[in-house]
């Protein structure tokens, strides 16, 4: 009997990957860059690497990191649970998946409208409160709607997982990705965001017509479905069995969400009239939630049970960021980091700029295949990536841009995404029928994103 070769756990992944950083710490020659304070943030000295004694890290520091890693981005940490858990309540409620379901039947009655509204929504959803997993719930909707109109279930998937997807590419307010980059970089949190706002509208447009454009031809002639003749007539009945736990949208289910989205525009504001950060976002969320829960009628204690319950659900991407910070730790602690960045810089360097970026740009699109969780991959790559930004001139804006594309593009077809694959398993469609599918629009947004960023370079 063959053995079917498994993808390692992300967890075992990182771990070996602090096992790797080790026993590098015994071959990798030891080195440091002077630093100095330059506008409040520590920037390294052009030219001042020289080596040092080496530092080799005990094997033993291999477990001992990951709780001192844990520790060391406990701001972080504690933020992805309170709001995983405020959210928590806020599913709880049925709140979102009422409101979301509504606004799709709604818009599925005038049929044109159906791709464009909902791919708007997910996407807002998606660079606001980093709608992700989510989603997968209203991918049966989605495919009851597409299918009532004429296209198909690739076109009811699609609106729903690359709508969300765009909205993490635009990422202009989303703090698991952006937000927790732009504090390792030390840049202030969602400046830029002009800039990730046209280019998010950008690649809004161009999905949009790429869904459009393929839902058309599907409906004028079946044939150019990708989607197999046998599975267009089958599921229905499964996919309206999964709708049935959705609520009925209610006045309830407003106030809710009015509450969500004051909220979010409440932190926004904090952000850029207070410096707000992750500590009185996490008070503000934990708030919301509660007040949201007493809303949905959840009560006290059932109101703390769903958070409990969200903790429990963003326990997953929460964990990985102590994992990934212990990577780094290990590498500082030989004294390493910087030997690795010189290397880098010296490599990179004799490139022109404009390459200099799209390799930045390539390696976070490479990168996020063995971690895909967007928080994990940013408390990885980051603290590498901002010296190397410094010792190569280019604005530190341009090393989270690189990050932030590489990171949500690749989102959309790698098969280590945890909800690109779980959307995929309940539609039924298979993953190379999907890659037939999205390979081309992804290509697109790839060249509209190194475009973006060499633009940037240059303004």
């Amino acid at each position: 009997m063959k053995k079917t070769l498994k993808m390692p756990h992300t967890y075992a992944l990182l771990l070996i990957l602090v096992a790797f950083a080790c026993v590098m710490t015994y071959i990798i020659p030891a080195g440091i860059y002077d630093r100095e304070n330059v506008d409040g943030r520590k920037q390294v000295v052009n030219d001042s690497y020289h080596h040092v004694a080496q530092q080799p890290v005990s094997p033993i520091e291999i477990f001992r990191a990951v709780p001192t890693g844990l520790v060391e981005a406990g701001e972080i940490v504690f933020y992805i649970f309170l709001v995983g858990g405020a959210f928590g309540i806020i599913h709880r409620t049925g709140a979102i998946n009422a409101g979301v379901g509504a606004m799709m039947e709604k818009v599925g009655k005038k049929g044109n409208m159906l791709i464009p509204v909902t791919m708007i929504v997910f996407s807002i959803l998606g660079f606001s409160i980093g709608l992700s997993e989510e989603a997968i719930v209203f991918v049966p909707i989605g495919i009851l709607l597409a299918k009532a109109l004429g296209y198909d279930a690739m076109v009811g998937t699609a609106m729903i997982i690359l709508g969300s997807g765009i909205g993490f590419l635009g990422g202009m307010i989303n703090l698991f990705t952006v937000g927790i980059a732009q504090k390792i970089a030390e840049i202030p949190l969602f400046s830029g965001i002009i800039f990730r706002t046209i280019v998010y509208l950008i690649v809004l447009l161009t999905g949009i017509l790429y869904v459009l454009n393929y839902a058309k031809k599907v409906k004028k002639d079946k044939n150019h479905s990708l989607i197999a003749a046998d599975m267009r007539a089958a599921n229905d009945a499964r996919f309206e069995e999964q709708i049935k736990g959705i609520e009925a949208f209610t006045l309830r289910h407003a106030l809710i969400l009015l509450c969500l989205a004051v909220a979010v525009i409440f932190n926004v504001y904090g952000i850029f009239k207070f410096e707000w950060f992750l500590m009185q976002m996490s008070a503000n969320f934990l708030i919301m939630g509660i007040i949201a829960g007493l809303i949905g009628g959840l009560g006290l204690n059932g109101t703390f049970d769903a958070l409990i319950e969200g903790m429990k659900d963003i326990l997953y991407g929460a964990i990985i960021v102590g994992f990934a910070r212990a990577i780094v730790l290990v590498l500082e602690s030989g004294k390493i980091i910087d030997t690795i960045v010189h290397h880098m810089t010296a490599v990179i360097d004799h490139l022109p700029a404009v390459f200099s970026v799209i390799a930045m740009f390539v390696t976070q699109l490479f990168l996020n295949f063995f971690i895909p969780s967007g928080s994990g991959q940013a408390m990885t790559t980051m603290p590498i990536m901002v010296p190397v930004s410094d010792l190569l001139g280019v604005n530190r804006q341009l090393a989270v841009l690189a990050f932030q594309y590489g990171d949500a593009i690749s989102n959309n077809i790698i098969p280590t995404s945890a909800s690109l694959m779980g959307a995929l398993a309940v539609a039924r469609i298979p993953y190379t029928t999907w890659i037939k599918f999205v390979w081309k629009i992804v290509t697109i947004w790839a060249v509209i994103c190194i475009g973006a960023m060499i633009i940037y370079m240059n303004i």
